[in-house]
């Protein structure tokens, strides 16, 4: 089970849509203890990205290249440096492939959280996108170490994304400015677990759609 990496730019296109599509929703969620602008600053970044990426062929790899350069370029504060990086370390990992199978895209997953940990102080229990990253990364390794096959494995990791998403609702923020409102802070999903959910579950479902064909 494997896709081609010249073949699987059409990820990056999909994850855009998503985010663009969502852009709304993720303001209107960072409003309630943030700052507000989450989707507007997400959809910027993705939105200039697709304009980069008009009408040029690319693969998998470099779209995520492209994604991560607009990224850390283009959108302020801490999420487009954290974003910037996990789509970076997905491309470098993936540069030299031609092929992309379920142990490629273990290392892809793997490198992205680890860059993404390097450069933020945030733990596990701490409101942000790493409640969704973890789980989601130890999901999908644990189901290949079980025997899953590529489809299976992305389909953990989309579950265990899902459940951690929906376990920040509970959580006392300790990053950014929600931090500030301590208790307050408990009961409002957070925005940045919110769009990094988004972004598993629609590379999860693309790569198993392609993987399907």
């Amino acid at each position: 089970m494997k896709i081609r990496n010249s073949k699987a730019g059409s990820l990056v296109l999909e994850l855009i849509v998503k985010i663009q599509e969502n852009k709304d929703y993720l303001s209107e969620i960072d409003g309630k203890i943030g700052d507000g602008d989450h989707g507007i600053n997400m959809n910027k970044g993705f939105t200039l990205c697709q304009n980069k990426l008009e009408g040029k062929n690319f693969s998998l790899s470099e779209g995520l290249s492209i994604l991560s350069i607009t990224l850390m370029e283009e959108i302020g504060g801490s999420m487009g440096p954290l974003y910037g990086v996990f789509f970076e370390e997905m491309a470098k990992t993936s540069k030299s492939e031609e092929e992309i199978d379920a142990y490629i895209f273990e290392k892809m997953i793997t490198a992205a959280l680890n860059g993404v940990q390097e450069i933020g102080s945030a733990k596990r229990g701490d409101k942000t996108l790493i409640d969704v990253l973890i789980p989601a990364k130890e999901s999908y390794c644990h189901a290949l170490r079980e025997g899953k096959n590529f489809i299976e494995a992305l389909q953990y990791m989309k579950e265990a994304s899902n459940e951690g998403w929906l376990s920040t609702k509970e959580m006392i923020a300790k990053m950014g400015r929600a931090s500030r409102l301590g208790e307050r802070s408990r009961g409002v999903l957070d925005a940045g677990a919110t769009s990094c959910n988004i972004i598993i579950q629609t590379m999860a479902s693309s790569l198993q759609n392609m993987l399907k064909m």
